[in-house]
């Protein structure tokens, strides 16, 4: 007998779970809209402006956030809808020998805060992004960012936690679960 065999597949309950999943996902991605709109043209102009003057965007984040991180990087450095001049941003979450050598050398908390006092200068971004706001590695480089003179962003979900606190501009994502926060981030 295959061990699948026992397995019951519930085609009307999977396909329910899966409409309330997208009904969820537009509930979460309206009422982050209806609350942020405002907020989020000001980090566009703010991005924007800090590329005009020669400055760059450093993104980090964990796990999902830290794909997310690199996946608009992606965009700023290549192109996004249509060929233009690349933009100058870099994921921190992209070089595995910096990110192994100060988890080995110092903690995994310092990965970001390293990278950004190396990389970073007045008048660039650092931008966190964080399910919880209460990421540690994702607070020491905001921390760091903060120190050294960049501005700072975050994209948080539920009340924010510290990072929600620290960052110069909060982007948070208040309602829904954890899939829900981060489909919205994406």
């Amino acid at each position: 007998k295959n061990k699948h065999e026992d397995m019951h597949f519930d085609k009307e309950k999977i396909s329910t779970r899966i409409e309330n999943i997208f009904h969820e996902g537009i509930e979460v991605k309206l009422d982050f809209l209806k609350k942020n709109k405002s907020l989020l043209l000001d980090v566009v102009e703010i991005v924007s402006k800090c590329f005009k003057d020669g400055n760059k965007l450093l993104a980090f984040g964990n796990g999902g956030s830290a794909c997310d991180a690199q996946h608009f990087v992606g965009e700023f450095v290549n192109r996004f809808m249509h060929d233009r001049k690349p933009l100058p941003a870099i994921a921190l979450t992209a070089d595995m020998s910096i990110i192994t050598s100060c988890s080995n050398d110092y903690s995994y908390e310092h990965i970001f805060s390293r990278q950004i006092e190396a990389l970073g200068k007045k008048g660039d971004m650092a931008f966190g992004i964080t399910t919880s706001g209460n990421s540690k590695n994702v607070i020491l480089g905001i921390q760091k960012a903060k120190e050294i003179g960049l501005l700072t962003g975050g994209l948080t979900g539920n009340q924010g936690g510290e990072v929600g606190k620290i960052v110069d501009y909060h982007i948070n994502v208040g309602l829904g679960k954890t899939p829900r926060i981060q489909e919205t981030h994406i």
